[in-house]
Order: C-alpha cells, then sequence, then structure tokens
C-alpha cells in the first residue's frame, strides 16, 4: 500500500433538512507514504472537518475513508479510538499537554493509555530528534510555546503512527518559532519517512509541504506540487480568502 490515508467521494452533512450544511462534497484525495501534505481554504471552506473525518475523529455522511488497508466506516467508536491510538498522530495548535505530567509523561501517554510497552531505544530517537534533550523531566509550564509543541510532536510520533495530522500546529506561534516547529515536521518526513498532513491558513507554513490541496465550499478545487509562499498566497487570494 503506498497510500497512507486515502479518501474516496467523502460528503459530510451537519443537520437536517432545510438546516441542513454541508461541509464536505463529494472530496477525493490520496496522501503517500512518506509526504507532507498542507490542507488550505477560506474560512468555512471546510478544513477541519476533512482533517477530522480523515483521521477518523468524524464519520463521514457517505464515501470511503481508508488508513492503510483499513476501512473506516462501520467501525464504531471503540474500535475508532483504538485505531487512533495505535495508527495515528495529532498535533493541534493548542499544545493539549497535561500540565501535571513531566516532558517524558506527556510523550509517552498514549503508549500507556493504550497499554503498550514503552520502546526505551525509540522513545531516546524520538526525544533526539524533535530537540529535547535534557528538558525530560520539566513540566508543561516550564517550557516555551515551541518546545511545548515539541512535547505534542513527540508525543505523536511515540507510538510509531501511520500518519500524523496537524491542525494549526503553529498558529499560536511566533513567527521564529513556527519556522522551527515546521523545520522539525519537515524533518519527521524526510529523516523518519513519517506522512503529514496539516491544516494551516499561513502560506509560508504551507510552502514547508510537498503538496497543497486548497478547499473552497467543502470541495478540494486546486493543487500545487513544490509550493512557495508567494504562489500559495496568490492562490488563496484568487478563492476569496483574503480581499
Amino acid at each position: 500500500m503506498t497510500d497512507a490515508v486515502r479518501l474516496d467521494a467523502v460528503s459530510k452533512v451537519y443537520g437536517k433538512g432545510q438546516g441542513a450544511v454541508a461541509a464536505l462534497r463529494e472530496v477525493s484525495a490520496a496522501f503517500t507514504r512518506g509526504s507532507f501534505t498542507a490542507v488550505m481554504g477560506p474560512s468555512g471552506s471546510g478544513k477541519s472537518t476533512f482533517l477530522h473525518c480523515a483521521a477518523g475523529l468524524d464519520v463521514p455522511s457517505s464515501g470511503s475513508v481508508r488508513l492503510g488497508g483499513t476501512e473506516l466506516a462501520g467501525m464504531d467508536e471503540t474500535a475508532l479510538t483504538v485505531l487512533r491510538r495505535q495508527r495515528v498522530g495529532f498535533v493541534f495548535q493548542a499544545f493539549n499537554l497535561v500540565s501535571s505530567l513531566t516532558v517524558l509523561d506527556n510523550v509517552t501517554l498514549p503508549l500507556r493509555l493504550a497499554g503498550v510497552r514503552v520502546d526505551s531505544a525509540w522513545l531516546a530517537e524520538v526525544v533526539r530528534r524533535v530537540g529535547l534533550e535534557g528538558r525530560t523531566g520539566h513540566l508543561p509550564a516550564q517550557l516555551s510555546g515551541g518546545q511545548q509543541q515539541r512535547v505534542a510532536i513527540a508525543r505523536a510520533l511515540v507510538t510509531r503512527p501511520e500518519v500524523v495530522f496537524g491542525d494549526e500546529p503553529t498558529g499560536a506561534l511566533d513567527t521564529m518559532t513556527a519556522r522551527d516547529v515546521l523545520t522539525l515536521l519537515r524533518e519527521v518526513v524526510d529523516g523518519m519517512g513519517q506522512t503529514v498532513v496539516m491544516v494551516t491558513h499561513d502560506p509560508v507554513a504551507a510552502s514547508y509541504a510537498d503538496t497543497v490541496l486548497f478547499l473552497a465550499d467543502g470541495r478540494i478545487v486546486d493543487a500545487m506540487a513544490a509550493p512557495t509562499s508567494e504562489k500559495v498566497a496568490e492562490r488563496m487570494t484568487r478563492l476569496g480568502a483574503w480581499k
């Protein structure tokens, strides 16, 4: 299987009858293993719904979502929870760390929740790669925002997931710190063969990806390979994201 995640004709409708709102309309997309994809679009274009359906956080109204060889349709919430815990990593805008746990305990939390033994060699490798050596005994409040996001990335990687989903992972960071985190995500793809799918509103963030998908009104309306921040910004302006 070359695709880490595949969506086929995925639609998502919220509500019923006259109040129904279509957040996604027959969206198809495939994310190759070892690729970095940014998803962009104006506010209300369906970016978050797209991410949630692809990651098994939300169930499509119709269509198919496959994680590797596994079809998510028809799985109950318990099975989806196990799948997300074992095979998917998440990095959010709000770092979502447990304030009373050390860096090390935050990173290993998904393994403990799953009842999986910690592979100390892999844990050390992840900590080293995200640049947290010497910080593992700290609490989140003792870290900068960028360091906290590095903890979140390490937590996403420690289970060796098939794909890491980022929802505005640099949205709460200043420009220089955001650049460090984006460089780390790029290294995760290039150096570790990880697959990253990231929703962002920032053309500079999108320029770190291999491909950018553009959503508008719940549909994928364009894709851009080898993006630059200038080309992405220009395309977003034509989508009506910025006037």
